[in-house]
């Protein structure tokens, strides 16, 4: 099958994949051993927040990844420190321990790096508003077609 749709699929795909291969050469740059990439990624959605498993699922998107077992081993490994909610018991609030902010940082320097290699390569953020705009049109037509309701006609015009 080809099509643009389909190449659309095939290189959100591709990207994601290529995403994750450049923050795992990045903490291997740096030495960083007791973290992986997609763990690195949802201490990095954290950020300087303070939020729920539940929450942080929500916030991200992890491919299959489950994160209770990725925030368990980043706890033990020092990164996120967690807490009993005081208004409901069940609940666990995760935040970062000073080594995660530091991670964090260095990935927010990573990524700000990037975005100056990108104008180098006359990527200009004009151009990234543009394609955002078209990925969120797609996020949501594909959201609803997880619905039961589906789209209507002209809803991604709203967008």
């Amino acid at each position: 099958m080809t099509s643009a749709y389909y190449d659309t699929i095939q290189l959100i795909e591709r990207l994601h994949r290529y995403f994750l291969d450049v923050v795992k050469t990045e903490l291997d740059r740096r030495g960083i051993q007791d973290i992986n990439n997609v763990q690195a990624m949802i201490l990095h959605n954290v950020g300087s927040d303070e939020m729920t498993v539940g929450e942080l699922t929500l916030r991200g998107y992890y491919l299959g990844s489950n994160v209770s077992y990725n925030v368990k081993k980043m706890t033990e490994n020092g990164y996120i420190a967690q807490e009993r909610s005081v208004h409901d018991k069940r609940s666990i609030r995760v935040k970062l321990t000073d080594k995660g902010r530091d991670l964090h940082k260095f990935l927010d320097d990573v990524f700000k790096k990037h975005e100056g290699k990108l104008a180098e390569q006359k990527i200009e953020n004009a151009d990234l508003v543009d394609l955002n705009h078209t990925m969120k049109q797609l996020e949501r037509f594909w959201a609803s077609q997880t619905s039961f309701s589906g789209m209507m006609p002209g809803d991604l015009e709203d967008f």
